[in-house]
């Protein structure tokens, strides 16, 4: 079995470097301890060896096609891995006892569901999208909706799914036009189309429960208008039976990876008897949407981490079996080829994989943290965790993926020929792994909305309690020699990027909102170097106290060397584009606001 993670790595992020177990001191999580944590963890990575990674390559050469007559065709091991996976509660197993789940934090849950993105990262789309629909419901929905379609969702037997983007519409979902009329029934009779529903029709279910954003007749403009529906494609009647709901797949979209994971055309009330249930409130679907949207962001974000793992795992594996060329410093050609892991620049290109999967995956199990003491906490504290993962949300799911792409790009480059071939998984984890950075909102609607929201949310508020977040961390990582100027280093990046944000607020404060947002990857660029560095050093600082203890193997000692070395080079490599970005930002040249398309030509 091909290695495509390091359950080694998993126990240090779980154990040492985000301490799972000060989680089990909240009432809500107080059932568990380590040792059970664990045995979670290694039956996530059984049924993964058995039933996800075998099959990782076959369904990409025998993907999710539309079969022309409103169905899609899907590989029958996805049945398998679906109902396999609900039996093991890894649909709902976060959910509260009083919803069927066995209540696991998402530090837990989302280490298992890490193993499943590595392993075929397909497949898990599936099982996310019923865990986050079916805790919309339990969140929003009334006593009848969550007992009519939450446990069908958690056995695996139906598929949640989350219906958004339309073709005219695309991201700007303040520009939708699905339309919901109101009859003296208790449902709503829906209109419209939906484009890019992942899991939106397949095989392996019976049902689909489509959480769907549309306007009430006569609702608001914008935002302020959408409300959100349930819409069974099958709704069950008063004799338990299931009945058609006059929801069609028109098509399933073909893609460059992913390419098991069915992309789906949805549209609504041809025949005029779509009939939808109001969730909550009407007008507030989209606040209520958001729930699902921010859990998926970062979903996608540990994804993107994820696959990136997978890709450095291969290419490392790669690089331990592959002998090609000699040394510069070797004359005798007679002397056998040497492995290429020993050549200086294969070695920074595992590197910089290695920096960039493990620093994304420290930061996923940060905000998974953020989410269970938010979950777990109340008052202060519970505002104080939720306002440092509202910042963090966007910079785990931008950051990942922008470079777990490019990761998984010099995972081909190390292989060389042969990387570009279907001979060896990178090609196809490069493939995949590209759609993170248009999963849930874009590159550059992430950015938008650090640099425009978050960030300005409470007068800056969150920035500061990052700020003395970090703070803590290098205060620890000063207490040895060797990391001492690495927590200078970051605490000068840190400052820099304050200065950059006075900057930048100079032109909010004077009502030029297109200026201060016209920059605002670069600055997303910038914060997720700065954010990627502190968990490096945050792992350097681990490894050093356990290295201060005389009870670990050679081979731990081999693994805590090399967090440290990794930290270092993230410094020397990746952290210095942080001030080519500050500059960028401080240019009081712009030239990204122009009025003339000609300039394009």
């Amino acid at each position: 079995m091909a290695r495509y993670t390091s359950m080694e790595f998993l126990r240090f992020l779980l154990f040492d470097t985000h301490h799972v177990e000060t989680i089990f001191q909240y009432e809500k999580y107080a059932h568990l301890d380590v040792e059970q944590a664990w045995m979670i963890i290694e039956s996530a990575k059984l049924f993964a060896d058995q039933e996800m990674y075998p099959y990782f390559k076959i369904l990409d050469e025998q993907p999710a096609v539309y079969d022309g007559k409103g169905g899609v065709k899907t590989h029958p091991q996805l049945k398998k891995i679906i109902q396999g996976a609900a039996a093991q509660s890894w649909i709902g197993g976060a959910a509260k006892f009083e919803h069927g789940g066995l209540q696991l934090p998402e530090m837990i849950f989302n280490t298992g569901h890490h193993i499943f993105q590595a392993a075929n990262n397909s497949v898990q789309g599936y099982l996310g999208l019923s865990t986050g629909s079916a805790d919309l419901i339990t969140s929003f929905g009334n006593q009848e909706q969550i007992d009519t379609y939450v446990p069908p969702i958690y056995e695996g037997r139906w598929q949640g799914t989350m219906a958004l983007t339309e073709p005219q519409a695309g991201s700007s979902l303040s520009d939708i036009i699905t339309s919901a009329t109101p009859t003296d029934n208790g449902y709503y009779l829906v209109k419209g189309q939906k484009i890019f529903i992942s899991g939106g029709q397949h095989e392996a279910v019976d049902n689909f429960v489509h959480l769907t954003l549309a306007r009430i007749e006569g609702a608001p403009a914008g935002v302020k208008g959408i409300s959100l529906f349930i819409i069974p494609k099958y709704r069950p009647t008063s004799d338990g039976s299931l009945m058609y709901n006059d929801v069609h797949c028109a098509g399933d979209f073909q893609k460059m990876g992913q390419r098991g994971y069915s992309t789906t055309h949805l549209s609504f009330g041809d025949n005029d008897d779509c009939r939808a249930f109001l969730v909550g409130e009407p007008h507030k679907g989209l606040s209520y949407m958001f729930q699902m949207m921010n859990g998926a962001r970062i979903s996608v974000g540990q994804c993107a981490a994820s696959v990136a793992m997978a890709a450095y795992q291969a290419s490392l594996q790669y690089c331990l079996e592959r002998p090609q060329g000699r040394l510069a410093s070797e004359k005798d050609p007679t002397k056998s080829p040497t492995l290429i892991i020993n050549h200086a620049d294969v070695q920074r290109m595992l590197f910089t994989q290695k920096s960039i999967a493990e620093g994304s995956l420290s930061l996923a199990m940060e905000c998974n943290k953020l989410y269970d003491q938010v979950h777990g906490s109340s008052g202060e504290e519970k505002d104080k965790h939720l306002l440092l993962l509202e910042l963090l949300t966007p910079i785990v799911k931008t950051y990942a993926s922008e470079h777990g792409s490019r990761s998984a790009a010099l995972a081909i480059q190390t292989l060389g020929g042969y990387g570009f071939t279907t001979d060896f998984p990178v090609q196809q984890l490069y493939r995949d792994l590209k759609i993170m950075s248009l999963y849930e909102g874009t590159t550059g609607i992430q950015s938008l909305d650090l640099l425009g929201r978050k960030v300005t949310m409470q007068n800056g508020k969150a920035v500061k309690l990052l700020i003395n977040f970090i703070s803590t961390d290098l205060q620890a990582s000063r207490e040895f020699d060797n990391l001492t100027p690495y927590a200078f280093e970051l605490e000068k990046e840190l400052s820099r990027m304050g200065k950059v944000l006075e900057h930048l607020s100079g032109f909010a404060l004077k009502g030029n909102i297109e200026r201060y947002l016209s920059d605002a990857t670069v600055f997303m660029e910038m914060a997720g170097h700065i954010i990627i560095a502190w968990q490096w050093l945050k792992m350097a600082t681990v490894a050093a106290q356990k290295m201060k203890e005389s009870n670990f193997s050679t081979n731990s000692l081999a693994f805590y060397q090399g967090k440290i070395h990794t930290m270092e080079f993230f410094f020397k490599y990746e952290l210095p584009h942080a001030e080519a970005c500050a500059r960028t930002l401080e240019d009081l040249h712009t030239l990204t606001n122009v009025n003339s398309f000609e300039m394009f030509q």
